[in-house]
């Protein structure tokens, strides 16, 4: 690794550094040249030593070393998502990942295709003829089977700008073969035509794909995209596939191994072998019908009869060919952001280091805060953006590589999350407001505006009463005749509410706005009112009061902030800048409005008073954020009041986190703090 400079993430000659520069560094252990040569001869090896992150450091080393594609298999599902960051940022090319189905046999919404289904399907396709450097697979994944390769080839339908199909036919041959004709393709397996236009979504496809026609000439074949209906990219021909049991698993379709598809060339990956037999057995014995799996011994005679390597953390007994890594963990950092340097420069030792950052501003943001360090005094320091899991020091070449927040303590991103990427969110559901009376059920505790509390029993059409806006009736409502077609009978719908010793009231439809939902807090039920009494009456008065008392003292309040001068914020700093850059997420429209009507807030000369409403997961914290970083960056001290205790301790981990790399302070006052640790808090 070339010596560092100021200049975060560059060389001396200017060119950019990042996490592929590690590679040749571990080409230096012995033993590469004998492990490519067993593999050229379809003989397999092992590379031990190497665990965490250098594990998948060492497997972007390999994928270079070859010539064919990898098929890596990790032990569990949960390690594809921090293998698939690692090996993306050590290799410089993010790997295919061929999911594993959840349950056994394939479970999924009636008429629909299994998301999985769809994701190995398009795993398969791109495996001929130009298949991806590397392919990460959880074991469970290999043990369930795929569609036979030829099986697969000869249900395929290709298609090409300037062929004559008719667009009928083809709907024909769509549903044949299991496709639903739908008015608007949301999901793998519909279709949808309109005239010359057949929007169709393929099960192996990643989006929807719309077939124009000129008559029965196909002119243009475009994907796009299915919520906003946007063009995405053209296409010049494509192959749709069936969806005759895509799955693999049942059915008349023939059943093959994933190896099937690997081109010549192919190297298989086997990472902690024997973690990778226990999990394979640990699936097969927890699914609840196995047939149609691989059994264990069987998939791993599949995968091994290919070339492989076996990537462990501990030497294993072998006379294969080997590369042996040296290895070692890194120590725990404390997470103070004013030791950090210390620490940083203890850890290195006369080495240098590499530190991944999760985005651009935390390069720069770290960069300032280890500048007064000795790394970065002499130029042994590096900081890039990338994916790190877990730090670790290759001691043969003395290079300390670190994710960043292995230093404060920070969670790591979602696997898949870029910084400053809009976030996957769920499909779009429109609603609307429904009217109280319609959203009503029998049983139902209801208000009206001049009697106060009954119970809503339903409606019926009853004969109109002259000259009122409602009634009492005694009679019961079943046994008046009501004839709707005789027009000499005047009739209309009525809501029916008991009130107190089971009296009854009519009210019309068309005077809806007497009656609201009763929505009182208590958890038990309410009392009845008595219609006709004088309760309701002097509740109301009483309420109305209180309402007039609270009105005037909050009047009072505002009169009050009004008189008092604020403290108005300069404009952002460069930290500001730095720490809403961090953010791993591309802000909403309504988080971006609501952050910069809170800024301007905050720089009036008088006290800020403003309401932010949004529901769970809408981003309100993250706002919330921007105004604390905004005070405490200008020398205020910020008290963030919650509820319970439990989001005292959420929100506390939450501030802690992404104000880690800042020199401010975060403490918590709740129960779960002893008396002198509060005692304590409040004096500082």
């Amino acid at each position: 690794m070339p010596n560092a400079t100021d200049r975060a993430g560059s060389d001396p000659t200017g060119h950019a550094i990042d996490l592929t520069t590690l590679l040749p560094l571990v080409r230096r252990a012995g033993g590469w040249e004998g492990l490519r040569a067993a593999l050229a001869k379809n003989e397999s090896g092992t590379i031990d030593g190497a665990w965490g992150s250098s594990a998948a450091l060492a497997v972007a080393t390999l994928a270079r070393s070859v010539p064919g594609p990898l098929l890596v298999v990790v032990p569990t599902v949960a390690d594809v998502g921090p293998w698939a960051e690692d090996v993306a940022g050590f290799s410089g090319t993010r790997p295919a990942v061929f999911p594993a189905f959840d349950s056994w046999p394939v479970v999924s919404a009636k008429g629909r295709v299994a998301p999985e289904t769809a994701a190995r399907l398009r795993v398969l396709q791109s495996l001929s003829p130009s298949p991806p450097p590397l392919i990460l697979a959880p074991v469970a994944a290999v043990l369930q089977p795929v569609p036979g390769r030829d099986d697969l080839a000869g249900r395929g339908r290709k298609l090409a700008v300037g062929d004559t199909v008719a667009p009928g036919e083809l709907g024909e041959w769509l549903v044949a073969r299991g496709f639903k004709r739908v008015e608007s393709v949301e999901y793998h397996g519909e279709f949808a035509r309109r005239g010359g236009i057949v929007d169709v979504f393929p099960p192996d496809a990643a989006d929807p794909l719309r077939l124009e026609f000129f008559g029965d000439e196909l002119e243009s074949i475009r994907s796009f995209a299915a919520v906003s209906q946007r063009s995405l990219d053209v296409r010049t021909e494509i192959v749709l596939l069936g969806l005759e049991d895509s799955s693999g698993s049942h059915g008349r379709s023939s059943v093959g191994f994933i190896t099937d598809y690997l081109p010549s060339g192919s190297v298989v990956v086997l990472v902690e072998p024997g973690d990778l037999k226990e999990q394979a057995k640990h699936f097969y014995d927890r699914v609840s019908d196995p047939t149609g799996l691989f059994g264990v011994a069987d998939t791993f005679r599949n995968l091994m009869a290919l070339p492989t390597v076996a990537v462990s953390a501990f030497p294993r007994p072998s006379v294969e060919a080997s590369v042996h890594l040296t290895v070692e963990s890194v120590e725990r950092f404390s997470g103070n952001v004013n030791r950090v340097k210390d620490e940083l420069d203890a850890v290195a030792g006369e080495g240098q280091v590499l530190v991944a950052c999760q985005s651009e501003a935390e390069v720069h943001r770290l960069t300032e805060v280890l500048k007064a360090g000795k790394l970065a005094e002499s130029h042994r320091v590096r900081l890039v953006t990338g994916h790190v899991r877990h730090g670790f020091r290759l001691v043969d070449s003395n290079v300390v590589v670190l994710g960043s927040h292995e230093l404060f303590h920070k969670d790591l991103l979602p696997p898949g999350v870029k910084a400053g990427a809009l976030p996957k969110s769920a499909r779009k559901i429109e609603s609307r407001a429904i009217d109280s009376f319609l959203d009503l059920a029998d049983g139902d505790y209801v208000v009206h505006i001049a009697h106060g509390i009954g119970r809503f029993r339903g409606m019926r059409m009853l004969p109109r009463l002259r000259n009122s806006e409602f009634g009492i009736r005694n009679e019961n409502p079943d046994d008046v005749e009501v004839d709707a077609m005789d027009p000499k009978t005047a009739v209309e719908e009525n809501l029916i509410l008991e009130f107190r010793d089971g009296v009854m009231l009519y009210v019309p439809a068309s005077r809806i706005d007497l009656v609201q939902r009763y929505v009182g807090g208590s958890q038990l039920q309410p009392e009845l009112s008595k219609l006709g009494g004088t309760a309701w009456g002097r509740k109301k008065d009483r309420v109305a009061e209180a309402v007039r008392d609270m009105a005037a003292e909050m009047i009072q309040i505002q009169a009050m902030r009004a008189a008092l001068p604020g403290s108005p914020l300069p404009p952002d700093t460069e930290w500001q800048a730095e720490f809403e850059g961090a953010f791993p997420y591309r802000e909403t429209p309504d988080q971006a409005t609501a952050i910069e009507d809170l800024k301007a807030d905050l720089m009036k000369p008088r006290p800020m008073d403003r309401l932010l409403c949004g529901d769970v997961g809408f981003g309100k914290t993250e706002v919330a954020l921007r105004a604390v970083f905004k005070a405490i960056d200008n020398g205020k001290q910020v008290a963030v009041l919650v509820p319970t205790t439990v989001l005292a301790e959420q929100h506390a981990r939450t501030f802690a986190q992404r104000l880690a790399e800042y020199p401010f302070v975060v403490e918590v006052l709740s129960r779960f703090k002893t008396a002198k640790q509060q005692k304590d808090t409040i004096k500082r």
